[in-house]
């Protein structure tokens, strides 16, 4: 049966123009009721780690987030140094979220090979198994404050990725993407696409149902003026059947709070999505609904 796990609710951060910004910005998110701050990994936006140590700085209780890191960029030992740092310097609000990285463009902007899907997959989990294996290693320096190890998001669609993450994480992550058409670019599926994936977890989690949070990122949040301009703008990214039921699309949130707060109700019911990230130019207009749902 899906969840019924209280919400949860974390903000992306996007690019600041200043320290002061940032730290605005972070102290607005924990005004506004935000759980989770999380930070992406991509190149033009601020590197994850100093900015998620500011936030803390900045801050009192929220969770801070690698929403997700390109593991493809990292070497593993490293990688598990700068998490172990920054769960220190977090006062242990640390939550780590992985992914297998995804944008070529980046790769070649940083000038590093882009391995194909299998290898990107491969890298990820020998990831996940080195970080877990030196967060349990009493040897291992700085070990990490939250024991065994701060809690795990796997982020993805494939079958691979969400079976590695059916197996080791805390937090499994879905996009809310289907395959796109001859091959293309993804595009923002609908909810029995999302069905059909969260089947397939489910079917591989066995005794750690209970155990896991499920997640779901919003691409998008309108108001219902806003319906219309909304639907033309994602028609470009999904089918001609989704673009005429953009209520049925899991990442996609259009109407009053009240109503985007129903919608997640039954999302939850639907999926078990208790855990919810918006981007942050949603982050003011989605908060009411944070205090419907809390």
């Amino acid at each position: 049966m899906p969840s019924q796990r209280p919400f949860r609710f974390g903000v992306n951060m996007l690019a600041p123009s200043s320290r002061d910004e940032w730290v605005g910005r972070a102290r607005r998110a924990e005004e506004l009721g935000y759980d989770v701050i999380g930070v992406a990994d991509h190149l033009g936006l601020p590197a994850p780690f100093p900015s998620l140590v500011l936030a803390a700085e900045a801050t009192e209780r929220v969770r801070l987030n690698t929403f997700v890191l390109n593991t493809a960029f990292y070497n593993p030992l490293l990688l598990a140094r700068d998490l172990t740092t920054t769960d220190r310097f977090t006062d242990g609000r640390l939550e780590i979220g992985l992914g297998a990285g995804y944008v070529k463009a980046e790769f070649d902007a940083a000038e590093m090979p882009f391995p194909a899907a299998r290898a990107r997959v491969d890298h990820l989990e020998h990831t996940v198994e080195v970080l877990t294996k030196a967060f349990a290693d009493p040897d291992f320096q700085p070990s990490p404050l939250q024991q065994p190890g701060p809690p795990l998001l796997l982020a993805g669609r494939g079958d691979r990725v969400l079976a590695l993450a059916a197996r080791h994480a805390d937090v499994i992550g879905f996009t809310g993407a289907a395959a796109g058409k001859d091959g293309g670019s993804p595009t923002l599926g609908s909810g029995n696409d999302v069905d059909e994936r969260v089947r397939y977890v489910r079917t591989l989690l066995a005794g750690r149902t209970d155990s896991v949070e499920l997640n779901v990122l919003i691409q998008k949040v309108a108001g219902e003026a806003d319906r219309a301009a909304l639907v033309d703008e994602i028609t470009p990214f999904v089918t001609a059947e989704a673009a005429a039921a953009v209520d049925d699309i899991p990442t996609v949130l259009v109407g009053s709070p009240t109503v985007m707060a129903e919608r997640l109700r039954e999302r939850r019911d639907r999926f078990g999505f208790s855990y919810v990230t918006v981007l942050e130019d949603a982050m003011e207009s989605f908060a009411p609904v944070i205090g419907l749902l809390k």
